[in-house]
């Protein structure tokens, strides 16, 4: 993988968009990026991270990291674009960050999602293609073409040395979780947790099946009851080996002894069976013959006791015969209650009426009541006429009330409308002279525009002089140099060309051959050929030497133009803004603006007092128009009114004669209406009485023919014998009740064996039913243990029968419990097979250390002038892991010692070992993809100058593989050691970066 351009923009101190041209740095082979504290050196190659994996290396990369840079503009995007070659293929990789913009309408900011492009060199066409614009698929390519994770890659290829420095003291957990990060040894540890959980999960369900076998056992003890005590079950724990054979002989003994206890249990279940038979018979015997006899005795009772009752059934029979007789008489009697009803209702109502009417009245008939009314409905009829005048008078009243509420409001007119016309010229004045301020202020914004924008000229200009100023400072030194550059080159050029011209004899000897003329004298014999001096110069040295005079001279001309246009550009902008200050003329244009800005508000009101102006003339009119209006109808409503009172004094007139003392003609009719429905009322009460009382008479003399008719000396007679339906169906009952006992009771004494048992002794009932109680409380006994020892044979044979079972299920687990344990101990550490007490991830990570350690020694042994080797060790350190110590080798002492030891220059170059031998090692591990890029971060200031020779040669040659490698340092004596150099330089408006020593500005 080649780095070859990147462009950041507004990322990290970067504010602007910041070229880095990787081809011109690479080109040297070992180039410097440095900067003071603090200028963004580590920013840069956290813009390459973040460019291929779209985050920053971990140790930077936080939930609170921001990218975006605080020095950029609003509307200025935050973005990396990185051109790079990567598997053979040239590609384009740009993206953004999740990032705030302002909104394109109203104020406020709106988040912009993250983007991402990829896009692919095509060197046929010479264009650039588009790929993808998908974050993941985008991921997923570059994932796979630079095949290393972001970790790896930051670890790899962005070496932090403060880590390798932590590595080589640290201890084996800590240099494990490193590796097992780098080399992903995750599936090995995979392997360890699988393993321990099938260790774990084979010896649960064997523990599982030992308890279910044990489980079995109790249940096996609780099913023989209280004969377990002979037989104790096994003292042993759910994994014991010997567990399942000591359950199966405890459960066959307790199966035979349960099979002996049954056969006895069936012997005394049978005889008890016969005793409880027998005792039976005799008992049922005793109860039949005790029923029948209470039978006998219950029977001759009923019989006396019906016998006592027959006197009282005749006396029912003779009161049933008079009721029936008294029937015929009821309806008589009923017509008869009802007009006596009917009589006295009207009576009570005819006295109620009367009590309303006049004392009178008191006495007059049903005619006299009548006329009464009559006359007066027809003087209700009259007054319909004086409602109508009552009405009118009424509206009178209301439109009297409305004349006086418009007059009030044409009042209230007249004055508001004086009132405002009294201040009227006031007004149109004052409206008049905002219109003629507008106007003046106008022309003052006019005249101040036409001096505000020379100021602001002026002002600009002054600014890119005082810039035009510092770069001539910039260029004139930039001059100096390139020239000084060139007159160098020239020299050199020239002392090499004198040089080689001193010693052409020998270059031209060199081109002879034996027989071939010399092209200088011709001849073919070579007798004596000059010999090329110490420090001969060839051509192709001079040549070199001469293109390096003409690209210093080249870059001296350049030089002298880039002056030439800054003294221009400075002169022109000197002729503009003159000799003022900045400041001077920034405070000369802001007054103006101000003042402009102040003439151009007061001139917007113009309109505004315009507006106002014709605004008030339309109310000056609409205010006249209202006066006039009013004062109209002022007159018109006093003649209305006139009209009105003369109308409503006629009408008072006749209806003071139609109330009749009344206070409205309403409450007169109201009152005539009333005592026209008491009159009605008590005519009507009159005549229903006279109507009851002839129809009560009518039905007294049809109830006394009835009476006589049916055998009954008085109408009171036949009442008082009368019985309802539902009382005769209950004396029916009666009777008919007793004829049925007494045939019931005389028949059962009738019956041969309740007579036969009448006469023989009594039964002995108690005695056969207690013998037959206790001997079915025996047979109860016998049959609940036989149940019981049944029950518990059965049970254990069930249970004996599913332990069998569980034994030989749990036979094949406990096998492969055994196997998987060995295993899982084994890659665990805690096996005993294991002599190292080593894990399988250890294992693994030992032996890629080991690789690591064998290619940082290479580098080390060069670095250190052969003192030191870094060899792996299995030693196991304390209670730490064992497999991943790591020891140097001192060759002058011979010694080997712990890397926790090494001083601080030392440790930083075997830092740097180990850190290059990791990189090839993860490179190789990752598929062995290329990498033409390296970035060193930081460590070279605790370097000697020897210590720094000799590191600086073994980076040096990684060009021997086309290598490039970029320190990251900011100690001072590099940049006198490395000419190609990206210099990252801070201001207070963000940084910028230069490139020194590859031919950039």
């Amino acid at each position: 993988m080649r780095l070859h351009r990147m462009r950041v923009t507004a990322f990290g101190p970067f504010a602007g968009s910041q070229d880095v041209d990787f081809d011109a740095l690479s080109s040297a082979g070992l180039f410097l990026l440095h900067g003071p504290t603090g200028a963004g050196k580590t920013s840069v190659l956290d813009a390459v991270c973040f460019a291929l994996y779209g985050a920053v290396p971990g140790a930077r990369q936080s939930p609170g990291t921001v990218l975006r840079s605080d020095h950029a503009e609003p509307h200025v995007f935050t973005e990396v674009l990185l051109e790079l070659t990567v598997g053979g293929r040239r590609l384009e990789v740009t993206r953004r960050p999740q990032q705030d913009r302002p909104k394109k309408r109203g104020s406020g900011f709106t988040t912009e999602k993250a983007q991402t492009w990829l896009r692919e060199y095509d060197p046929a066409a010479r264009t650039w293609q588009s790929l993808s614009r998908s974050h993941q698929e985008i991921g997923e390519e570059l994932g796979q073409l630079i095949g290393m994770s972001r970790e790896q890659f930051c670890q790899v290829v962005l070496l932090p040395q403060g880590e390798f420095a932590k590595f080589l003291r640290s201890d084996a957990e800590a240099r494990g979780r490193l590796l097992g990060r780098l080399f992903d040894t995750r599936r090995f540890a995979a392997v360890e947790d699988r393993l321990a959980e099938l260790r774990r999960t084979a010896e649960r369900q064997v523990k599982d099946g030992d308890e279910r076998l044990l489980a079995f056992a109790q249940r096996m003890a609780q099913a023989a009851g209280g004969d377990a005590g002979e037989w104790p079950l096994p003292d042993a724990r759910p994994g014991d080996p010997g567990l399942a054979s000591d359950v199966l002989q405890w459960a066959a003994v307790a199966r035979a002894g349960a099979r002996e206890r049954l056969d006895i249990a069936t012997a005394a279940a049978a005889a008890a069976e016969s005793r409880q038979a027998a005792t039976r018979s005799a008992a049922d015997e005793a109860r039949r013959l005790a029923a029948l006899q209470e039978r006998y005795a219950q029977a001759r009772a009923e019989v006396e006791e019906l016998t006592a009752r027959r006197a009282e059934q005749e006396a029912l029979k003779a009161r049933l015969d008079t009721a029936r007789k008294a029937e015929l008489v009821s309806p008589a009697l009923e017509w008869r209650e009802q007009a006596q009803r009917d009589h006295r209702t009207a009576t009570a109502e005819r006295d109620r009426s009367r009590a309303r009417l006049h004392p009178d009245l008191a006495d007059a008939g049903a005619d006299q009541l009548a006329a009464l009314e009559r006359r007066m409905r027809q003087d209700l009829g009259a007054l319909d006429s004086a409602r109508r005048a009552e009405r009118r008078s009424a509206e009178i009243d209301t439109e009297r009330a409305a004349l006086d509420q418009r007059a009030r409001a044409d009042e209230d007119v007249l004055t508001d409308t004086a009132g405002w016309l009294a201040g009227w010229e006031g007004a149109r004045l004052a409206h008049q002279a905002r219109i003629d301020a507008a106007h003046e202020a106008a022309a003052r914004a006019e005249h101040l525009a036409g001096r505000l924008e020379p100021a602001r000229r002026r002002l600009t200009a002054a600014r890119e002089r005082d810039a035009a100023e510092a770069r001539l400072a910039t260029a004139e030194r930039r001059h100096a140099d390139t020239r000084d550059a060139a007159n160098a080159a020239h020299e050199h050029w020239l002392a090499l060309r004198e040089e080689r011209l001193l010693g052409i004899a020998a270059e031209l000897a060199a081109g002879l051959r034996a027989g071939e003329p010399c092209s200088v004298c011709g001849s073919a014999e070579h007798p004596a050929p000059a010999r090329p001096g110490t420090g001969q110069v060839d051509r192709a040295t001079e040549d070199a030497a001469q293109r390096a005079y003409r690209d210093a001279d080249t870059a001296r001309v350049d030089a002298e133009a880039a002056l030439a246009s800054v003294r221009e550009e400075l002169a022109g902008t000197r002729a503009e803004a003159g000799t003022a200050g900045v400041a001077e003329l920034a405070d000369e244009a802001e007054e103006l603006r101000r003042e402009h800005a102040a003439a151009r508000e007061a001139a917007g009101g113009l309109h505004e007092a315009q507006v106002s102006l014709a605004a008030a003339e339309r109310e000056y009119e609409q205010r006249l128009a209202a006066q006039r209006t009013a004062q109209q109808s002022v007159a018109a409503r006093t003649a209305s009114r006139e009209a009105l009172d003369r109308e409503q004094a006629s009408l008072e007139r006749e209806l003071s004669q139609a109330r009749a003392g009344a206070a409205s003609v309403a409450e007169q009719a109201a009152l005539l209406e009333h005592r026209a429905d008491i009159l009605a009322e008590a005519a009507e009460a009159v005549r229903a009485v006279e109507d009851s009382a002839e129809r009560l008479k009518e039905a007294d003399g049809r109830l006394s023919q009835a009476a006589f008719r049916a055998g009954f000396d008085t109408p009171d007679a036949a009442s008082a014998a009368l019985i309802d339906e539902r009382g005769q169906r209950g004396i029916q009952h009666r009777i008919d009740a007793w004829q049925h006992a007494y045939a019931t009771v005389t028949a059962r004494l009738a019956e041969p064996e309740t007579a036969a048992a009448g006469a023989a002794p009594p039964a002995r009932t108690e005695q056969c039913a207690a013998e037959a109680t206790a001997a079915e409380r025996a047979l109860r006994d016998a049959a609940s243990a036989l149940s019981a020892a049944r029950s518990r044979a059965t049970e254990l044979d069930a249970l004996s029968g599913r332990a069998t079972e569980e034994t030989r299920r749990i036979g094949p687990l406990r096998e492969q419990y055994e196997r998987v344990a060995r295993l899982a101990g084994l890659t665990a550490g805690t096996s005993a097979d294991n002599e190292r007490k080593m894990r399988l991830e250890s294992y693994v990570l030992a032996a890629r250390l080991e690789q690591v350690a064998a290619a940082a020694t290479a580098r080390l042994q060069r670095m250190s002038g052969g003192r030191y080797t870094l060899v792996h060790s299995d030693a196991r350190g304390g209670r730490g892991r064992a497999g991943l110590g790591l020891h140097v080798v001192d060759a002058w002492t011979g010694r080997e010692r712990d890397t926790a030891t090494l001083s601080g220059g030392e440790t930083f170059f075997a830092s740097l070992a180990l850190a290059l031998g990791l990189a090839d090692v993860v490179t190789d591990e990752a598929g062995g993809a290329r990498l033409d890029t390296l970035f060193i971060d930081e460590g070279f200031g605790s370097l000697d100058d020897q210590t720094l020779d000799e590191v600086l040669d073994v980076l040096d040659s990684l060009r021997e593989r086309d290598r490039s490698v970029g320190i990251v340092s900011h100690v001072g004596d590099l940049r006198r050691r490395i000419p190609a150099q990206l210099e990252v330089v801070k201001n207070r408006t963000g940084s910028t970066v230069r490139l020194r020593g590859t031919g950039g500005a």
